[in-house]
């Protein structure tokens, strides 16, 4: 009994990053020229260089899947946290798309909304996450930072470039 709800809790951790890392994937098509896009870009002078988004969102990405699978353990399944696991899927989702109306479809004052939706998506979910098992709320924050400072970082390069975005 003990070794298959081992097995199952790998499988729901396996499920959970490869969800998260397919959402992750999805935003990541767009962003297959970002750095070019990015560098030809006039950025605010605290804004990071380029190599520094891809390791952050990794860690990101990874912390926000164990917040989820965290989040189904303690539920016991998906519809015992329907609430909760639904709003992640639906700010992953969100997510994913901010890549395609900023880097693929440079759209900055599109991408900005969609940031402002995920951002109220993700405190949402921190929240839910938090209700459920605090843990799993707490490794929500760091990414809820992240996209606040992303949203300011959105609003001001679009400020400086209205003519490409």
């Amino acid at each position: 009994m003990h070794s298959s709800a081992n097995i199952r809790a790998l499988k729901g951790l396996a499920l959970s990053l490869l969800v998260t890392f397919l959402a992750a994937g999805l935003g990541s098509i767009a962003s297959m020229q970002a750095g070019t896009f990015y560098q030809q870009l006039v950025r605010p002078g605290w804004a990071p260089p380029a190599d520094v988004f891809g390791p952050v969102w990794t860690v990101l990405y990874a912390l926000m899947a164990i917040a989820a699978w965290l989040v189904w353990r303690k539920a016991g399944s998906f519809a015992a946290a329907r609430g909760a696991l639904t709003l992640y899927l639906v700010q992953l989702a969100v997510n994913a798309l901010w890549s395609w109306l900023f880097f693929g479809w440079h759209m900055g004052g599109a991408a900005l909304a969609d940031l402002v939706l995920l951002w109220l998506l993700i405190g949402a979910t921190t929240i839910a996450f938090w209700r459920i098992r605090p843990l799993a709320g707490a490794l929500m924050l760091p990414y809820w930072a992240w996209v606040t400072f992303a949203g300011f970082l959105n609003y001001s390069t679009w400020q400086l470039n209205p003519q490409v975005l």
